[in-house]
């Protein structure tokens, strides 16, 4: 990858260059998922405060996923990680393989001694999507497996990691969902993905009491509607012309892009004080209208508040109104 090509990247994925203050510098993170999308963001967006970063996902330059997608890998994202000011270190790993998740654990350990930041974002299951169906309806091994990949994934790396971030006091537990604790009242529409966006969320809620007392912090934290790759070519547009998919589907006004949450992770690791969102479930345009930042066009998605009325039936408005320009 060409320089020019790392910078581009960089800069739709979170924050480039290291201009800027890095108080993430000696912090070891994890971000468990991080082949692109959001995982990738958030990997960058720690590595512009200095974080050494282990990017772990399941497609490589040579290994494919059940996703499908050969056009990101982790192997790219550890070194946008780099380029963006950190140390970014790419490891395959399945992390629903609790072998495979130790033996990351004990590289970790080996070579930093420490863990700061986990960050569980594995997913990769919307090709097992099946809006409209009943639960019964859905094949049972198509809608297990997305309990394994959204919500087994997680649980397994926090076992196996929890230990050693416990060690140097004052970590970061974040879980990424899709919704916010307020938000997913009402039925997501499909049981088995339902069950998977919720269960991160009180993942964190129960964490956050068994982490209090070693001092560490566990939260959940969602995106708004995420112009992911995969979203992109759903739709048929670039980031360039994103807004060409507004008129197949306007919610798509308010969509934001992964260097929102990259950011939003970014900004609560680096604060001194992040104890005090210990248990809460957050979005990202929640978070940088608390810490002062924005997307890459200079605004702040308000997203949730609109996708709550949606969701339950009222008329939201123009999504453009919830798009804030400090």
């Amino acid at each position: 990858m060409s320089e020019e090509q790392n910078r581009n990247k960089v800069g739709t994925a979170g924050t480039a260059g290291t201009a800027g203050p890095q108080p993430l510098r000696g912090k070891v993170a994890l971000v468990a998922g991080a082949t692109r999308g959001a995982g990738r963001a958030i990997a960058v967006g720690l590595g512009a405060l200095g974080a050494t970063v282990y990017a772990t996902g399941r497609t490589t330059r040579e290994h494919v996923s059940e996703v499908g997608r050969t056009t990101e890998t982790i192997e790219e994202t550890g070194e946008l990680v780099t380029a963006a000011g950190g140390e970014g270190v790419a490891v395959r790993v399945d992390h629903l393989e609790p072998d495979q998740v130790r033996d990351l654990i004990a590289r970790v350990e080996r070579d930093h001694g420490r863990l700061d930041v986990l960050v569980n974002d594995v997913w990769g299951g919307e090709h097992l999507v099946e809006f409209g169906k009943k639960m019964w309806e859905i094949d049972l091994d198509r809608g297990l497996r997305m309990l394994e990949l959204g919500v087994k994934t997680h649980i397994v790396t926090s076992h196996c990691a929890l230990p050693l971030l416990l060690r140097t006091g004052g970590g970061l537990l974040v879980e990424i969902t899709d919704g916010t604790a307020e938000a997913n009242k009402p039925y997501r529409e499909m049981f088995f993905y339902d069950l998977t966006k919720n269960a991160p969320i009180r993942m964190a809620f129960g964490l956050s009491h068994e982490l209090k007392d070693a001092g560490a912090t566990a939260l959940s934290l969602t995106p708004g509607f995420l112009r992911s790759e995969q979203m992109l070519d759903h739709f048929g547009v670039t980031e360039e012309n994103w807004r060409d998919a507004i008129a197949k589907e306007r919610h798509f006004a308010l969509s934001e892009t992964p260097a929102l949450v990259g950011r939003a992770v970014a900004a609560l690791a680096a604060d001194p004080d992040k104890a005090r969102w210990n248990g809460a479930s957050l979005y990202s345009g929640q978070v940088a209208q608390e810490y002062g930042f924005t997307d890459t066009d200079g605004t702040v998605p308000d997203s949730w508040p609109y996708f709550q009325r949606v969701m339950a039936g009222e008329d939201p408005g123009d999504p453009e109104s919830y798009r804030l320009r400090p």
